[in-house]
C-alpha cells in the first residue's frame, strides 16, 4: 500500500515538473506560431495580388521595435469605417487576405492589418507586453490619419486577436468606437487545460476553481476575462460552435460577463462555424450580422453619406 502511494505522489510529481518544463521552455512557442509548418515567414502572397488598393506601413512601437503593417482601402478616397483587424497565433497577415478581400466588399470599410512583432515583415519577438504596445501603435498611428473617419475606427479580433483587441478596446474609450470579437479565448490560462488536460489542475484563470500553483508561471495569461467587464464601448460577439480549438464556452463566459456591466453587447452564433472558418461557414447571415451592428453603433454621417455618393 505504500508502495503504491509513493509511486501515485511520484507520478503526480513527475506531471507536475514536466508541466513546469514545457511552461517555462515552450510557453512562447505554443501561444505564438509565426511561421506555419512547411511555409516561410515572409507573405506569400500581397494585397496587390487580389488587386486591392493598399499602403504599406511601418511603424516603431513605443520601446523601439520596428513593425509592418497593410492599410487597405475600399477606394482611394474612402472615409467609411476603418477595422483594425487583429489575426490568429498562427500564421501572417497574408493568410487572411481572401477574407480581408470580402470584408472589403460586404462591409465597405478600410481595413489595418498589423503584423504583430516576430511575425511577417516585423522585427522583435511576440510576447503580451510587446503585443500589447504593437496595438497601441497601430490604433495611434490610425488616430493621426487626416484621410478617414477616425470616430469610426472598429476593433476586430479573433482568438488570440480578440484578446489583444480587448486589451487595446479598453484602454481607449476615445479613439475605438466599437469592437467585434469572434472565438475568442476566455484566457491563456484556461487554454492550457483544454490544449493538455492534466495542466488544468495547476493553471486557470480567473474562472477556475480551487489554487492554480503554476499561475505564476505564465508569461502570456491574456486575461480576457478579467478585461471584458471593463470595456464601455458596443462589443458583437460572433461565435462558431464547431470550434475545434477555443470551446464554444469561452464566448459565451466573455459575453456574460461584459453583458453584466455593458448593455451595448450582441451574441450571434454560427452553427457550422469552426475555429478559422466562422466567416465562411456563416455565409451572408456573418455579414449582415457585422453590417447591422456597424449600422447601429457606428452610423456614417452626412459627410460619408454625400462622400459615397460621389464615389460612385
Amino acid at each position: 500500500m505504500v508502495s503504491y502511494v509513493n509511486a501515485l505522489l511520484y507520478g503526480v510529481g513527475g506531471l507536475v515538473v514536466a508541466g513546469m518544463t514545457l511552461l517555462v521552455a515552450l510557453q512562447e512557442k505554443l501561444v505564438y506560431v509565426p511561421v506555419l509548418p512547411g511555409l516561410a515567414k515572409s507573405y506569400a502572397i500581397t494585397p496587390a495580388r487580389l488587386r486591392l488598393t493598399y499602403e504599406d506601413i511601418w511603424l516603431r512601437s513605443s520601446d523601439g521595435v520596428r513593425l509592418h503593417a497593410w492599410f487597405i482601402k475600399l477606394f482611394p478616397e474612402c472615409r467609411g469605417p476603418t477595422i483594425l483587424f487583429f489575426q490568429e497565433n498562427a500564421g501572417n497577415i497574408a493568410h487572411r487576405l481572401e477574407m480581408v478581400r470580402i470584408m472589403l466588399q460586404r462591409l465597405q470599410c478600410n481595413v489595418f492589418m498589423l503584423s504583430y512583432r516576430g511575425y511577417g515583415a516585423s522585427d522583435g519577438y511576440p510576447s503580451q507586453h510587446g503585443i500589447t504596445k504593437d496595438a497601441q501603435a497601430a490604433l495611434d498611428h490610425l488616430s493621426q490619419r487626416t484621410d478617414i473617419d477616425t470616430s469610426r475606427i472598429i476593433v476586430f479580433g479573433r482568438s488570440l486577436g480578440g484578446a489583444v483587441g480587448a486589451v487595446l478596446t479598453k484602454n481607449n474609450p476615445e479613439k475605438v468606437a466599437a469592437l467585434i470579437l469572434e472565438n475568442t479565448f476566455t484566457s491563456i490560462l484556461d487554454m492550457a487545460g483544454v490544449l493538455l488536460p492534466f495542466l488544468k489542475w495547476f493553471i486557470g484563470g480567473s474562472c477556475s476553481k480551487g489554487p492554480k500553483p503554476l499561475n505564476f508561471l505564465v508569461r502570456s495569461p491574456w486575461s480576457t476575462i478579467d478585461v471584458v467587464g471593463q470595456i464601455k464601448q458596443p462589443i458583437l460577439f460572433l461565435s462558431g460552435l464547431q470550434d475545434e480549438i477555443v470551446p464554444p464556452v469561452h464566448m459565451q463566459m466573455l459575453y456574460a460577463k461584459a453583458a453584466a456591466h455593458n448593455n451595448q453587447c450582441l451574441f450571434v452564433e454560427f452553427p457550422t462555424g469552426m475555429h478559422m472558418d466562422t466567416w465562411l461557414a456563416g455565409g451572408d447571415h456573418y455579414w449582415r450580422t457585422i453590417q447591422e451592428f456597424l449600422k447601429q453603433h457606428v452610423p456614417e454621417g452626412k459627410e460619408d453619406v454625400a462622400a459615397s455618393k460621389s464615389s460612385l
